[in-house]
């Protein structure tokens, strides 16, 4: 599904808001949120003074928020939406407001297993609905939806015009929602309108696929492309796995094309298994300094390129970012999104959440990321993904891994 996705109950948020940063990524689609935890690895710049801290614009405090939320409700009106309309008028780009039902969802994404029917969704400009992605395997996919088609109403309510988030919430149903729930679809292909029943089942998200291009037949050193779509719980132990098992000689293409971003820990994990130990990210909340730090031991050795595109977001970007500066991999593809800011969720009187961006992170170097995205080594132009991915498996051996 698409929308926001956090990690942090909603009922959590007043004890751990200060240990608790959000690191958000907004797609055409709607707000794909990933999330920075206490991290083990991260730790005060001792050297700070260096990194200037960058403004971020339209900056609101919380208090500000909450305040117009409360006021709000005690003339009988919506909270959630005083809320939204002081975020929207702060010019924070990536500042938000879910309901706290919209949260948990997304806070269950990320541990990457969810209720629902397997429909990911997009909006066009016009505020129509569509099928971005069906699960293989889900309820939507055993009824025939295919990505393309239009999405109309959700148990007879229509969804054009809705925030996507909205539309995620209505197709995953009440938060305390079980599997086996019905839910009623009106859906468009072409001409052809008709409406599909749906069965909620409870549904794991695979994000990590790992698998041999090159060399398998002939025991001739080969690539082994590592694909990674999203940073969700586990993923960067999974990165791991898969690169302590790829046999001597073999080369990496590790794939974060269209990753829209994730928890910040799985990422600082995924890098730790290329590196041996040192900086993979700086981050600033509100002009404080703080480093992330790889663990050590990674594999430092086997040849490595990263292909990348203009859906690389956030914690993805900061993985690129990483491995670029400390000259660990080659970055082939096309410049990345360029979502380099952090958010802090509050939690707001009526139980919904707003996040708002406190500060910015930048990649080894320092450089920032944020409106910038990352640029490859080597551009390849266009949006030709098999031709990008031969264009990476030519210069993986050229590195000396893989044929």
């Amino acid at each position: 599904m698409s929308g926001p996705c956090l990690f942090v109950h909603p009922r959590r948020i007043r004890r751990g808001a200060a240990l608790t940063l959000v690191f958000a990524s907004v797609l055409a689609t709607g707000a794909a949120v990933g999330s920075w935890g206490a991290e083990p690895g991260s730790r005060r710049d001792p050297q700070a003074a260096r990194i200037p801290a960058r403004a971020y614009v339209g900056a609101v405090e919380s208090d500000q928020v909450k305040a117009a939320a409360a006021a709000a409700q005690e003339d009988g009106k919506s909270g959630s939406k005083a809320a939204r309309e002081v975020v929207s008028r702060s010019g924070d780009r990536w500042g938000a407001v879910y309901s706290a039902r919209e949260y948990e969802g997304y806070r269950q994404t990320l541990d990457g297993a969810y209720v629902g029917v397997g429909i990911s969704a997009r909006r066009d400009a016009q505020g129509r609905i569509a099928v971005e992605r069906v699960e293989p395997g889900s309820p939507a996919q055993k009824a025939g939806v295919r990505a393309g088609d239009r999405l109309r109403t959700v148990d007879h309510r229509s969804v054009t015009g809705l925030p996507v988030t909205e539309v995620v919430a209505l197709l995953r149903g009440p938060a305390d929602g079980s599997p086996g729930t019905r839910v009623e679809l009106g859906l468009r292909r072409g001409g052809h309108e008709w409406r599909q029943e749906l069965r909620r089942a409870r549904l794991t998200t695979d994000p990590v696929t790992v698998d041999r291009l090159s060399g398998y037949d002939d025991h001739r050193p080969g690539t082994v492309r590592i694909k990674v779509d999203s940073f969700t719980k586990g993923t960067g132990e999974r990165v791991r796995r898969a690169v302590r098992s790829i046999p001597r000689g073999d080369g990496i293409l590790l794939d974060l094309r269209g990753n829209s971003g994730g928890l910040v820990s799985e990422a600082v994990t995924a890098a730790s298994s290329f590196l041996d130990g040192g900086l993979v990210a700086t981050y600033d909340v509100r002009g404080d300094q703080r480093v992330l730090d790889a663990r050590s031991g990674g594999d430092t050795d086997t040849p490595l390129v990263v292909l990348v595109d203009g859906g690389t977001m956030s914690a993805a970007e900061l993985l690129t970012g990483a491995l670029q500066d400390r000259g660990r991999a080659v970055v082939v593809g096309s410049r990345t999104f360029g979502k380099g800011s952090v958010q802090m969720p509050s939690e707001l009187p009526d139980g919904s959440v707003a996040e708002l961006t406190v500060g910015h992170y930048r990649t080894p170097a320092g450089r920032n990321v944020d409106g910038e995205g990352i640029d490859p080594d080597l551009t390849v132009k266009g949006d030709d993904g098999p031709s990008a991915e031969a264009r990476a498996r030519t210069v993986l051996s050229g590195l000396g891994g893989g044929a």
